[in-house]
């Protein structure tokens, strides 16, 4: 009997800590998974050197205007990956026979358009680009549900939940969804002890090494606000049966409630290899290169709730997500506004929430209609984001 062919992966945001994650767990598993599609942003040889490790059929960047050198930088390494460049050509290779499974690792709503693509050709999606479920998760999980689509979660925390679940349907006999976070860099501190935080602190996260932008949103709890939101729509639950947990060792991942009174937890060393072995796999276990869990070495397991007083993000996800509409694609693209505008200096560490509070306020909830209304939202959002940055800076 014939071994079937390996699984045809396109890793989208190859160049990225999710990317080299996923890559890792495929380089294990030669006979099962292979990468068929890689993908960057801007950074042609990084790319480059993945396809020369990797050799996919088929390698994009973004850049539009770095095509030449990405197509240049493929002949010279003597690689017969075919060159590509842009979103419509990421959208075809997402949806094309050129994958069946998609990691959607592209950071921001970037992200996006490729994501719907891949759901919408009813591709097993492991999903770790959580700005494409905030700004349009009815959209997504119903296109997902029309084509067939497999959702796995990504992110730790619902991928833990997707565990327990074991689907990412949670049914009536389930009572509470509880989402962990870490508290980031700044747990415990004072509300005014965060006005002078520098950009290279806040992106310091004491648990997980990530990009410098999720890294500020873990600071802010801006990143567990969208988790909520996520959540939301990938488990079908409503905002009164999701709740959040301080949990500083970052073991617990997350945890499920039922009705009878069990809870099942999901733990494991902070490595983002399992949840994609996981998603890799699924059904089945494969080996991740993550090591197993020596509860005795750890000691103890520590949880408090969350302080939306010092951390207001948090707060305002809940009151996004609780109008709905074009409310989490406001709150989304706010918070991309202003965290890369702290990154840059530009304005305070606390500058990011009163930034997206504004945007809420100014912006009421739409009827999440279609795409072009989210979309529109989202610009809107920005603009009005830019333009607040514009005013502090010609102030200070």
């Amino acid at each position: 009997m014939s071994q079937p062919l390996p699984r045809a992966v396109a890793v989208l945001g190859a160049t990225g800590s999710i990317g080299a994650s996923a890559l890792d767990v495929i380089a294990r598993h030669p006979q099962r998974l292979r990468a068929s599609v890689l993908s960057a942003g801007s950074q042609v040889d990084a790319l480059v050197a993945l396809c020369a490790k990797f050799r996919p059929d088929h390698a994009v960047i973004a850049d539009g205007g770095r095509f030449r050198q990405l197509q240049a930088g493929l002949q010279d390494a003597g690689l017969a990956t075919q060159a590509h460049a842009g979103d419509e050509a990421l959208e075809a290779l997402a949806a094309s026979e050129a994958c069946d499974t998609v990691v959607a690792a592209i950071v921001g709503a970037a992200g996006l358009s490729s994501t719907l693509a891949a759901v919408r050709a009813g591709k097993r999606l492991l999903l770790a680009n959580k700005e494409s479920l905030v700004l349009a998760g009815e959209l997504l999980t119903r296109a997902a549900d029309a084509a067939g689509a497999e959702i796995i979660p990504i992110d730790s925390e619902h991928n833990a939940i997707f565990q327990c679940l074991r689907s990412r349907q949670a049914q009536h006999d389930v009572r509470r969804i509880v989402l962990t976070a870490s508290g980031g860099p700044f747990r415990g501190h004072s509300r005014n002890a965060l006005a002078g935080v520098t950009p290279e602190q806040a992106v310091a996260h004491p648990k997980w090494s990530m990009g410098p932008k999720i890294s500020v949103d873990s600071a802010t709890l801006m990143n567990k606000g969208l988790e909520l939101i996520e959540a939301h729509h990938l488990f079908r639950v409503g905002g009164d049966r999701l709740s959040v947990l301080v949990h500083p060792q970052s073991l617990v991942h997350s945890l499920v409630e039922f009705v009878d009174g069990s809870t099942l937890a999901q733990m494991g060393l902070p490595d983002m290899r399992t949840s994609l072995a996981v998603g890799l796999g699924w059904p089945e276990r494969i080996e991740s290169g993550v090591a197993g869990l020596d509860l005795l070495a750890q000691g103890r397991l520590d949880f408090e709730a969350p302080d939306t007083g010092v951390f207001p993000c948090l707060r305002l996800a809940w009151q996004a997500m609780a109008a709905g509409g074009t409310a989490p694609a406001v709150l989304n693209a706010a918070n991309e506004v202003a965290v890369s505008a702290f990154l840059q200096g530009q304005i305070g560490f606390l500058s990011i929430p009163a930034l997206v509070e504004d945007a809420l306020a100014a912006q009421p909830a739409a009827p999440a209609e279609s795409l072009d209304a989210l979309l529109a939202a989202d610009a809107q959002a920005r603009r009005l984001t830019e333009q607040a940055i514009a005013g502090h800076r010609s102030r200070a």
